[in-house]
């Protein structure tokens, strides 16, 4: 059983030049600037125009293959560092064409950090796995990519010995490589049983007791119980219907824990699970909905006392959320605002598949969702819009125009205070 993507060799180099929604000097600057190494560059770019672009590339893929070959560095410091300069790029800026023949080297070079490193140096590796993926989208050349690199991460994932930042790491690359490189829907069934393996260990016993665990195990656990959501959001719907089954009379055991992060992950994806259900049949009804409603409320206005004020006014804002979705099968819609385009989130589907993307991608995220070709199918955006460099150039606000603006602006509101502060009321006339 196959999963329903098409799956063949890319070609995307040539169309990727002419659709960049960035002209290639916003582009590579973009990039310079996140990377400090590449800094002394960027001047370059702007003042030379297309010298000076040419230039700016030439520096940057230069630098890019220092990063590949030192990630087998005897260093592991300077393993490390290469490891997130290519992180670093890869989340700024397209790189498909640069990647592509360079692919395998780059997973060899991750499979070793992620089998001889430690910590850091694997939590790093792991993220540059996702983001090789991202880059190379669903096609051939990932699939080659995550068949080397799946059995060391279910290696590690599995491993209770290994380094919980590891096993952190991997939980979460394995969900995003798994959806975006995986081809049998077979595969993914394991992948998510892996992850169940992990999670389920929180639930609450059968005598209604909790397991206890330390912060890093929670996290482990937290970390599953998002990438079997992500991988969820793909299921066909005879699985969606056994998960159902499995799950979701035990899930509301997880709003019980003491982390953050575990609660609103775990009522993140009860959300999501009811918002599928629903999908499934437009009149399901949970049969203990009362009392999972209950539950939420209680979090929704949660007012203890020893929950750090952040930490409260965080849940709450999710928890209303969460059970404005469950409750009315309500979801407040996020409208993301990226060039000349907009997105809107308006699903707990569409918003567990954006959270896990923009973890790796980060402030990368609106460009990528410009210009990767992978990402705006995930989003249905279509192909990457034509923006010409002087379309671009004419959206753009200068640096001095802003500055004159906020300074009107903040004299306008100076005047407006200071007449509202005179008008004082003498009491004693009354």
């Amino acid at each position: 059983m196959k999963m329903p993507r098409s799956k063949k060799r890319n070609n995307r180099g040539a169309q990727q030049r002419a659709v960049q929604p960035f002209s290639d000097e916003d582009a590579s600057i973009e990039t310079l600037s996140r990377c400090s190494s590449f800094s002394e560059t960027g001047s370059v770019a702007e003042d030379g125009g297309e010298v000076g672009e040419d230039v700016a590339l030439e520096d940057f893929q230069f630098k890019l293959k220092g990063f590949i070959d030192s990630t087998v560095d005897k260093s592991a410091k300077t393993r490390q560092s290469a490891l997130d300069g290519l992180k670093t790029a890869m989340a700024t800026k397209i790189l498909y064409e640069f990647i592509l023949e360079r692919r395998l080297t780059i997973a060899d070079s991750i499979e070793r950090c992620l089998k001889k490193g430690k910590g850091e140096e694997q939590r790093a590796a792991a993220s540059l796995a996702c983001l090789l993926c991202i880059q190379l989208g669903s096609g051939i050349e990932s699939e080659e990519v995550f068949k080397a690199l799946k059995p060391v991460f279910k290696n590690i994932l599995n491993d209770g010995t290994a380094n919980i930042q590891a096993r952190q790491a991997c939980a979460t690359s394995l969900g995003i490589c798994s959806l975006v490189a995986e081809d049998d829907i077979l595969d993914v069934y394991s992948t998510m049983e892996c992850f169940e393996g992990l999670f389920s260990r929180s639930y609450a016993r059968g005598d209604s007791s909790r397991p206890t665990f330390g912060q890093g195990t929670t996290v482990l656990h937290t970390h599953a119980l998002l990438s079997w959501a992500l991988l969820l959001t793909i299921c066909p719907a005879s699985e969606v219907r056994n998960i159902l089954m499995k799950h979701l009379a035990r899930l509301p055991s997880l709003l019980e824990s003491e982390d953050l992060n575990m609660r609103i992950a775990a009522g993140e994806t009860i959300a999501l699970l009811v918002e599928l259900a629903r999908d499934l049949h437009t009149d399901f009804e949970h049969e203990a909905l009362e009392p999972l409603c209950e539950k939420l409320n209680a979090l929704a206005t949660d007012c203890n006392k020893h929950r750090a004020k952040n930490d409260k006014r965080k849940q709450r804002s999710v928890f209303r959320d969460v059970l404005r979705g469950v409750e009315e099968g309500d979801f407040q819609t996020e409208t993301i605002r990226f060039g000349t385009e907009r997105m809107e989130i308006d699903s707990w589907v569409r918003k567990r598949m954006y959270d896990a993307f923009r973890e790796f991608v980060g402030s990368g995220m609106n460009y990528h969702l410009q210009a990767n070709e992978f990402i705006r199918d995930v989003f249905a955006l279509g192909p990457p819009v034509m923006v010409d460099a002087a379309t671009l150039k004419a959206m753009k606000v200068s640096r001095f125009e802003r500055h004159l603006y906020n300074a009107a602006a903040f004299k306008a509101r100076t005047k407006a205070r200071s007449k509202v502060r005179d008008k004082r009321v003498d009491v004693g006339e009354f």
